[in-house]
């Protein structure tokens, strides 16, 4: 039984991945469960033992996404054996590579505009994600020294910051036009960071 258990949870996790990888390339429109198991390599009756509908994927995709970015910041700005780095964790968040990164990374960049659009659960795991992603940003600032009430605004403007520069270097083109933007946008942030 702890076989078969185990097998199911792999097969969920398989398709949980392609989901990611469909709302970040397509948004919501873009996730038809057909193709999406297709390119799991399942049949589309096999969805319904994982997933009630389309749009209980959709949140658990949602979710799924948040917990990989939970590990990028975790690694950044967790306080184990050395101190927090926020810096660290804006060079890698607005670095060319992860703005070339189409089927991986934080969601915000890639899904904030379809939020709306989403079914209420989704919406909630989003509004979620923000929050946790702020506060990490924040306890970071604060085992830096920073008052609680300025770290609290600093996170929430470098949250805003780094997703609306991510956006709009996607949106450029991912040229050296986006990436200047970039370059720009992580010493500013940065800056104002750790001043």
């Amino acid at each position: 039984m702890a076989d078969k258990s185990a097998h199911k949870a792999k097969v969920r996790a398989r398709i949980l991945d392609e989901a990611a990888r469909a709302l970040r390339s397509g948004g919501t429109e873009g996730l038809s469960v057909a193709n999406l198991m297709k390119r799991a390599g399942l049949t589309h009756g096999g969805f319904y033992a994982h997933f009630e509908s389309r749009e209980d994927l959709v949140v658990h995709a949602v979710e799924r996404m948040f917990e990989d970015s939970t590990a990028l910041w975790t690694r950044h700005l967790s306080e184990t054996e050395k101190a927090p780095d926020p810096a660290a964790l804006v060079d890698n968040y607005l670095s060319e590579a992860a703005m070339r990164r189409h089927d991986q990374g934080c969601p915000l960049p890639w899904l904030s505009g379809e939020v709306p659009r989403m079914p209420p659960a989704a919406q909630a795991r989003f509004q979620d994600g923000i929050a946790r992603m702020r506060a990490a940003i924040a306890r970071a600032l604060r085992a830096s020294g920073k008052a609680a009430d300025k770290a609290e605004a600093l996170a929430a403007s470098a949250v805003a910051e780094m997703v609306g520069a991510m956006t709009l270097a996607r949106a450029m083109g991912e040229g050296e036009d986006a990436a200047a933007m970039l370059a720009v946008s992580r010493e500013a942030i940065k800056q104002r960071l750790l001043a």
